[in-house]
């Protein structure tokens, strides 16, 4: 009588159980994961910066990339002016500047 006991308690604790795993497994495929994979493009896309890029930046600014560090990049928004930015300002590539390889092909 003792065991039947334990065996329904052990089911009643799986029971409970069950819905929170579930619930972990639907957050993690439905927001965790693809922000993962997100995140991993955009750092990839700021990786991928170079001179010449046409970028734009959070706040909307477009300009072309004039210097690089692993921290900043200067973009030169008119003829005279050039603005510093950190390299996680930059929202997307507008057009990218053509490499080195194909101007010497």
């Amino acid at each position: 009588m003792f065991i039947a006991a334990e065996t329904a308690g052990a089911s009643n604790i799986i029971s409970m159980i069950w819905p929170f795993v579930l619930m972990f497994a639907v957050f993690y495929f439905l927001l965790i994961r693809p922000q993962q994979k997100k995140q991993k493009q955009r750092t990839l896309m700021l990786n991928q910066i170079k001179k010449g890029d046409k970028v734009t930046t959070i706040g909307g600014l477009h300009g072309t990339v004039v210097e690089l560090t692993d921290d900043t990049v200067v973009l030169r928004v008119n003829d005279t002016t050039k603005m510093t930015f950190e390299r996680s300002a930059v929202n997307n590539i507008v057009s990218s500047a053509p490499s080195l390889e194909k101007e010497k092909a």
